[in-house]
């Protein structure tokens, strides 16, 4: 498993509100973490850090207790929740702060993901990629009501509203699924800022062509801030290349 992480602060904002962490736990076993702090809250750099910062901090514990991984993110994603909520109610200026969060694990043939708001992952395989997460917006809700069109979601004036986040609310509903994955795919894993910016063909097109991951990561991000760069930018790339003997020494 080979993975490649980056955060950019773009070309308009005053700070980086997203976090991330690639968490290695062999050769063909990865963690992986987007956080976006809310950009119309106070202190979304603050709640995304310690999204990011509880999951690292307590994932060796986390997997020890749990059987079952999809039990681990669930209690990551959870206790992380508390974890902001409570620091926001005792530290006034961080009052109403939350962060989306995808949390995921990719061994050699599954992922397991967990997810709260509009950050997203996708999965290209053989020339082709599909968005595995919903987003948790507004505009997602009018779409699947049939409110809206899927065209008039990409243009309206309240698209970045985010009706689930961690951190904001006492209790979170996590959406949950896993997923299977073969050696030549690719997990991308990325906030808004880069989604909203570069469409999905494009993604696939910088993904399945030359060069390294990061050669790829880091052309994904010029493509966002070539577009205007409004938000942050934070991305992902897994590329599963563990050979069966690999997996099977692990």
């Amino acid at each position: 498993m080979k993975a490649s992480f980056q955060t950019d602060q773009g070309k308009v904002r005053s700070h980086n509100e997203d976090s991330g962490a690639v968490i290695q736990i062999s050769a063909s076993d990865v963690f992986a973490v987007v956080a976006d702090g809310m950009g119309g809250h106070n202190a979304g750099d603050v709640a995304s850090q310690m999204a990011v910062d509880y999951i690292r901090e307590h994932l060796d514990t986390y997997i020890k207790e749990k059987i079952e991984t999809p039990n681990v993110i669930q209690s990551l994603i959870e206790d992380a929740n508390t974890s902001i909520y409570t620091y926001a109610n005792e530290h006034p200026e961080c009052h109403g702060m939350g962060t989306t969060v995808v949390l995921l694990r990719a061994t050699e043939n599954e992922v397991s993901l967990g997810h709260v708001g509009d950050s997203r992952c996708y999965h290209i395989h053989d020339q082709t990629i599909s968005m595995l997460t919903d987003d948790h917006t507004l505009v997602n809700e009018l779409v699947k009501s049939g409110q809206i069109t899927s065209e008039e979601a990409e243009y309206h004036p309240r698209k970045h509203v985010v009706m689930r986040s961690v951190g904001t609310d006492a209790k979170v509903r996590i959406d949950n699924l896993n997923y299977s994955w073969g050696q030549g795919d690719y997990l991308l894993i990325c906030s808004d800022g880069l989604s909203n910016k570069v469409p999905a063909n494009m993604m696939l097109e910088v993904v399945t062509g030359d060069g390294s991951l990061e050669d790829k990561v880091n052309q994904l991000i010029k493509m966002a801030n070539d577009a205007g760069g409004e938000d942050n930018i934070t991305l992902i790339l897994l590329y599963n290349d563990v050979s069966p003997e690999a997996g099977a020494s692990t």
